[in-house]
């Protein structure tokens, strides 16, 4: 599905990024984790158009990205949720979650539009309560709830999140990464980057480390966590864990 292969890139003569390569499938939520200043932003600035590599490829759906720019990969399926969640604070919910469509808007998809409304508010209840009401007076995790649904707006086949859960008490975060856990059951892969790295891990299939602009290490959850010196460095003490529960163990705990 998204495949980057040895992508290096630099800010001036600052190296960001050297021979990064990964991939997500079908399916996947895979997780991108490090320090900060590990390349982890650059990266999906990278993907998402918003900035060009020094050398490599990104590739989607076996057709190459990279080099276009950012409106031509949201319309290739593959849309940034940015860290931060940059929303427009004077405008309403509603109009918020409308420019993540402005495409399909564009092209007078009004019906198609209206759908995808329905859904990303069945996603997160609470904003059809609050749709009317200017985006930069809602909470904290209230925003990141609508940042996320103005991405899937766009109908991407590929999220990339940027530390969603940043900033949220642990409830909305544990909230926030449920949604994330569910999103590939809809039809959209994950790329998550996420500084609640345990969490991240909780809902992923697979993980990279990347660490000086390099990957350092990748594969499932359990290969990660099991290597000692790696979670102690990486991803804190097992003490630190603020994974989201499973539904169905939730139930009949």
């Amino acid at each position: 599905m998204l495949r980057v292969e040895s992508i290096s890139f630099a800010y001036g003569r600052q190296p960001a990024l050297r021979e990064v390569s990964l991939k997500v499938q079908p399916g996947e939520v895979v997780s991108l984790l490090g320090m900060n200043g590990a390349g982890k932003t650059t990266l999906l600035g990278v993907i998402s158009g918003m900035l060009r590599p020094k050398g490599g490829r990104v590739t989607f759906e076996n057709r190459q990205i990279s080099g276009l720019a950012p409106s031509a990969v949201v319309e290739a399926g593959v849309v940034q949720v940015p860290e931060g969640r940059q929303l427009f604070g004077p405008l309403s919910v509603r109009e918020n979650l409308e420019l993540g469509s402005y495409v399909r808007l564009r092209k007078r998809q009004h019906k198609e539009v209206a759908r995808d409304l329905e859904r990303s508010l069945a996603l997160f209840p609470v904003l059809a309560q609050r749709l009317e009401q200017p985006a930069g007076t809602l909470s904290g995790g209230e925003q990141q709830m609508l940042a996320m649904a103005r991405g899937l707006m766009a109908r991407p086949r590929l999220l990339l999140l940027d530390e969603p859960s940043l900033g949220l008490a642990p409830k909305v975060a544990a909230e926030i990464l449920g949604v994330v856990r569910d999103l590939p059951a809809q039809g959209c892969s994950v790329l998550l980057v996420e500084q609640n790295a345990l969490g991240a891990l909780s809902v992923s299939q697979r993980g990279y480390i990347i660490t000086g602009g390099r990957i350092r290490q990748s594969g499932s959850p359990q290969e990660i966590l099991a290597d000692e010196l790696l979670r102690e460095a990486f991803l804190g003490p097992r003490r630190a864990f603020g994974g989201v529960k499973d539904k169905k163990a939730e139930e009949t705990s």
